[in-house]
């Protein structure tokens, strides 16, 4: 199992905004973006369930997603897969609500999406674009 490095987490902490690919248990995909994300260990991501609708019902039905995150200063990028479960109470939702809330408090997040990672993808421009990181 891939692990999510001191380099990767400080591109993502970078980052501007995420990208969540999630499709139906028929595979119709769809791409949105998320404001409020973080690496909180080697091998999770934490998203917040902010305005997720059509993703949340694709998650309950297929939990495999892609959660892409780039920095566009050095132009790093990672991609990384997985699977993806809601939490809406205990300790990483409520730190979940706290960054949320201490960059937009009028927003109400429902839930924590966290992704376990499987594999890594580097997504930075260059001969090694696309290819898995072991």
């Amino acid at each position: 199992m891939p692990k999510i490095t001191e380099e990767m987490k400080e591109t993502a902490s970078k980052t501007k905004g995420w990208s969540l690919a999630t499709a139906t248990k028929d595979g119709i995909p769809n791409v949105v973006a998320v404001a409020f994300g973080k690496v909180i260990s080697e091998s999770q991501i934490l998203l917040m369930d902010v305005f997720m609708n059509k993703t949340r019902a694709n998650i309950e039905a297929n939990p495999n997603v892609a959660v892409a995150v780039w920095d566009m200063e050095t132009l790093k990028g990672y991609q990384f897969k997985g699977t993806a479960h809601f939490e809406t109470s205990g300790k990483i939702f409520d730190e979940g609500v706290q960054m949320v809330k201490s960059m937009m408090p009028q927003l109400t997040p429902k839930a924590a999406l966290i992704v376990e990672v499987k594999q890594i993808y580097n997504l930075t421009p260059g001969p090694e674009a696309g290819k898995e990181i072991a």
